[in-house]
């Protein structure tokens, strides 16, 4: 009777491991494929799309990841689970690049624009530019540059600086098609003050970012 005893005492140990190992290996198949499907999910979305609410999807990934990885580490034999982890966080990796490649791409558009009231194109032509509206444009980018000088680091004024040569390109071309010589005046006093508040702040927001980097 004891040997009975024993043979299904053994039995439930044997079987309650058995269960324990198979709900520890359903648990990290269920687990391993929540975070690969999210991973394809997000991929599939264009870029345009995901550069808007990035860090919402950045935070979800960790956790569906870190969740994956926690049932994966429960196996005695991970080889197959961590082949799959780590296939998906290549391929979000990759897509990860590509959306801030293009969220870097619409924050140097955005910062561009801002300075006109019409968009200024990746070949900085400005051919919307004409002699009737050249004056106000620089009166317009002059203005903007003034309002928000105290924000602009070293390399937003290296910016500002091509944008501003674009601008007098522009006005090389508008010159030939007949610019008024009131209109050329108001521009070449606008060009000074242009002068004054480019080597000025960029000067002090180079001095700031030195002293920002001492400490």
């Amino acid at each position: 009777m004891k040997n009975i005893h024993k043979y299904i005492a053994l039995t439930v140990l044997v079987t309650l491991s058995v269960s324990c190992k198979d709900e520890k290996q359903e648990m990290a198949h269920q687990k391993v494929a929540q975070f690969t499907m999210y991973v394809d999910s997000i991929s599939r979305v264009a870029t345009d799309e995901t550069t808007k609410n990035w860090e919402s999807i950045q935070v979800r990934y960790e956790k569906v990841k870190m969740e994956a990885q926690d049932a994966m580490n429960q196996l005695e034999n991970k080889m197959e689970m961590e082949s799959l982890i780590d296939k998906a966080d290549s391929k979000y990796e990759e897509y990860k690049a590509a959306v801030l490649l293009k969220r870097d791409a619409m924050l140097h558009e955005s910062f561009r624009n801002s300075f006109f009231t019409e968009k200024v194109g990746e070949d900085m032509k400005l051919e919307w530019v004409n002699k009737d509206n050249i004056a106000n444009v620089y009166l317009h980018f002059i203005s903007t540059i003034e309002q928000n000088k105290d924000s602009y680091s070293r390399e937003d004024w290296d910016e500002i600086k091509l944008i501003y040569e674009a601008l007098d390109t522009r006005k090389n071309t508008v010159e030939k098609e007949g610019l008024s010589s009131k209109d050329n005046i108001k521009i070449a006093g606008l060009k000074i003050k242009f002068a004054t508040l480019y080597q000025i702040n960029r000067a002090t927001a180079k001095s700031k970012e030195n002293t920002e980097a001492k400490e």
